[in-house]
């Protein structure tokens, strides 16, 4: 499955990258060489977490590299009253008999305990393209389910505040 991202997506990874490259990396570099000449690295603490960090630094350059060279570009051409992608949505549950704010994102996007939930998850899949009033039913299996009622819908945009998840 490819992720789903936009063009502004894409942007803010290869803007990571490029710091990654020109930034990051000569600092990690520069921090292994110092730890490197504090002596003994069986035993150089500093020298093993320098290592780390700049492996870390290679492996999200990667990752987001990947990301790209993967992704299906989508936009949003939802109606104005019409749940979207960037849009802010109350939802009821009613099972929970409570109601939640979310704000649909694209996959890279997504962090739940923030309120940003993916168009690709299977509540963000079930309420795209339905209104204000609409009782949606949330599929989360072949035996299991729920119900959602939008009761809120509000047209935000992408402004680029939504941090791109880390892995």
């Amino acid at each position: 499955m490819f992720d789903k991202l936009t063009e502004n997506d894409i942007n803010k990874m290869k803007e990571e990258i490029e710091h990654r490259k020109l930034v990051v990396r000569k600092e990690a570099l520069e921090a292994v060489k110092e730890a490197r000449a504090h002596g003994d690295l069986s035993e150089n603490f500093e020298y093993h977490a320098a290592k780390k960090d700049k492996n870390q630094n290679e492996s999200r350059i990667r990752y987001l590299e990947r990301m790209i060279k993967t992704a299906q570009v989508v936009t949003d051409d939802s109606k104005e009253d019409e749940i979207g992608l960037y849009n802010t949505v109350d939802l009821y549950f009613e099972d929970d008999d409570e109601i939640e704010t979310y704000k649909l994102v694209t996959t890279v996007r997504g962090n739940s305990i923030k309120g940003l939930i993916s168009s690709e998850s299977p509540l963000g899949r079930a309420v795209m393209g339905h209104k204000v009033g609409d009782r949606v039913y949330v599929k989360i299996s072949d035996k299991a389910g729920y119900y959602v009622v939008v009761k809120r819908l509000e047209n935000t945009k992408d402004d680029g505040s939504d941090q791109l998840r880390s892995y």
